[in-house]
């Protein structure tokens, strides 16, 4: 399976994984099972008000009926657009295969990118996503023609390995520059608690021990960001270590 690797502000890489094409489709899949529960929700509309006595079929035409088709066929074209720039690049069906559009170089796309995607699609969907089938399977980095005009690809949002710079594996050197001067509120005793549950947590594979763990840690330090968990108590520890020494 291919993978892009992103390098952080953090001086972490962090190798993410395509999302397989099996992914991608269970995704479009769930995304046509709730635009199709919108649309038939909608389509009730005139028949719930014509059963229950409050308007004729002939009062439900014109204005009316426009109306209600609009409102029920709308999401059909502008859903993956509208989902992807206010969701993070994420629809309800990514979101719930756990994966999301990026950037090749691991950054949030653009408006202009999700645009380029939405208006490529229109491709990508001809003989049933043939086009767009095709087209992943053959270019190696899980793009279709409007990822490839966008620079953007879908990525599994569990970064499948995690590469520490040579400053992590070395530890606090001369010149290390403090990510988060934040580090200073923890005590000896909850760093070392921290490396604890940390070195558990990666040996099971326990993300949502890992999530909890960052949390309470920026619960303590006020700390915001989004550099994603394990990266932040990486960083973390790295920056304790060198301000309790300096």
């Amino acid at each position: 399976m291919s993978t892009i690797r992103v390098h952080t502000a953090q001086n972490v890489t962090l190798e993410y994984e395509v999302a397989g094409l099996g992914d991608r489709i269970v995704a479009t899949i769930i995304d046509y099972v709730v635009l199709g529960a919108w649309v038939f929700a909608w389509m009730m509309v005139p028949a719930a008000l014509a059963i229950s006595g409050r308007h004729s079929s002939s009062q439900l035409s014109g204005v009316a009926m426009i109306l209600v088709f609009v409102v029920a066929y709308a999401p059909l074209l502008f859903y993956n657009l509208v989902c992807e720039v206010f969701f993070n690049g994420q629809s309800i069906g990514k979101k719930a295969m756990n994966i999301k559009v990026m950037r090749l170089d691991g950054t949030a796309p653009r408006i202009g990118d999700y645009l380029l995607r939405w208006l490529l699609r229109i491709i990508d969907l001809q003989f049933a996503g043939l086009v767009a089938i095709i087209t992943i399977a053959a270019n190696g980095r899980g793009q279709r023609l409007g990822d490839l005009a966008a620079g953007t690809t879908v990525l599994k949002l569990r970064p499948r390995t995690q590469y520490r710079s040579p400053l992590a594996e070395a530890g606090p050197v001369a010149g290390y520059q403090v990510v988060f001067p934040e580090a200073a509120l923890l005590a000896d005793h909850d760093v070392a608690l921290v490396r604890q549950l940390m070195q558990q947590a990666s040996a099971r594979q326990n993300y949502q021990l890992l999530n909890e763990l960052a949390n309470k840690v920026k619960s303590i330090t006020g700390i915001r960001t989004d550099l994603q968990d394990a990266p932040f108590l990486q960083t973390i520890l790295r920056d304790h270590a060198h301000l309790a020494t300096s």
